[in-house]
């Protein structure tokens, strides 16, 4: 699924200014924030992908929001 894998690379791109930031590296730190956002949109843009693909496959209706346990 490209979605999943473009997901990855946002990850495996990151690493290296995660380490930076680590060590107090401040421009870093901007950088690994904007990932980290970019990140979050692409992983949404995966749970969209599996949804379209579960309801292609006619299994039922989308997720509902269960109660905590």
């Amino acid at each position: 699924m490209k979605e999943y894998d473009a997901l990855k690379q946002l990850v495996e791109a990151a690493a290296d200014d995660v380490a930076k930031a680590e060590g107090g590296n401040k421009a870093a730190g901007t950088r690994v924030r904007k990932s980290m956002q970019d990140i979050k949109n692409a992983a949404q843009e995966v749970r969209k992908k599996i949804l379209e693909v579960r309801s292609a496959e006619g299994s039922g209706s989308p997720d509902k929001p269960t109660a905590a346990t």
